[in-house]
């Protein structure tokens, strides 16, 4: 049997608001339940606002559950987040680096506080450095980097320290072609090494073509799951795209085809 890494179980979360002196409860995780197990890529997907970044920061213990369990490798993020973060690879959906220091100065100041063999460190960071084509910004301030090198460096840092665990919101944002193929490539070696990927992302193409087993989450709650094949199934749509299937299960093929139809009806009445 394989090995589950992650295990997401009824997770829920609530946000208070204050709306025209209303008390008012957002339910932004609404008791979603996943796994992740060894050795495969499960992605994220949903609309926008749809909780897949709460569900995020709530694996890695930047945010406490209301109701439900999270473990990961068997502990509790809320209680053992510092022997969990050790294994966990994240990269944000917006780059989360000191933007204020050089790509040497965070590279060297990771390396100290995972306590990393500096030596074998340099050398994989060369060869990362290389292969995204990001050497000459090695003592470049990370401020001064474009949108793609500032991703870069950030997925850099999450690999590192060769974690098990991966935790990527939206990686490829920004990138070029030539180093998301990289990327691509960084996943194999990693999964095929034992390791796991939660992957969120809203490029269904790059979903279908690198995700073992996807969750689908629309207004909090978790309205399919499996391989895609499964969720065709899920869906009514046997033999549709991993689009189409989404805005089925997501309610949202009809809206689109009346947008369509809208659109139509004026474009040929100009």
């Amino acid at each position: 049997m394989t090995e589950t890494l992650i295990q997401v179980q009824d997770l829920k979360k609530y946000f208070e608001q204050n709306i025209n002196n209303q008390h008012v409860q957002t339910k932004a995780v609404d008791g979603i339940s996943f796994n992740v197990k060894k050795g495969e890529i499960f992605g994220l997907l949903g609309p926008n606002g749809a909780g897949k970044t709460t569900t995020i920061k709530l694996l890695l213990g930047l945010l406490e559950p209301n109701e439900g369990s999270i473990n990961i490798f068997g502990m509790n993020p809320q209680r053992e987040d510092v022997k969990i973060k050790e294994h966990i690879g994240y990269v944000a959906e917006e780059p989360l680096i000191f933007r204020s220091l050089t790509t040497k100065d965070l590279f060297n100041f990771i390396s100290s506080i995972r306590k990393l063999n500096p030596s074998k460190t340099q050398k994989m960071l060369r060869e990362y450095l290389e292969s995204f084509e990001a050497i000459q910004y090695y003592e470049q301030i990370l401020d001064t980097l474009s949108h793609g090198n500032k991703q870069k460096m950030q997925i850099i840092a999450s690999i590192i320290h060769n974690p098990k665990i991966l935790i990527l919101d939206e990686p490829l944002a920004g990138l070029d072609a030539k180093s998301v193929k990289v990327f691509k490539e960084i996943l194999d070696m990693h999964i095929e090494n034992g390791g796991a990927v939660l992957f969120s992302t809203h490029i269904m193409k790059i979903a279908e073509e690198l995700c073992d087993r996807i969750g689908i989450i629309s207004k909090g709650k978790m309205v399919g799951i499996g391989t895609i094949d499964e969720l065709r199934k899920q869906s009514n749509k046997l033999g549709a795209s991993l689009e189409d299937v989404f805005l089925r299960l997501t309610d949202q093929d009809i809206s689109v085809m009346e947008i369509i139809k809208k659109l139509r009806e004026s474009f040929n009445n100009k």
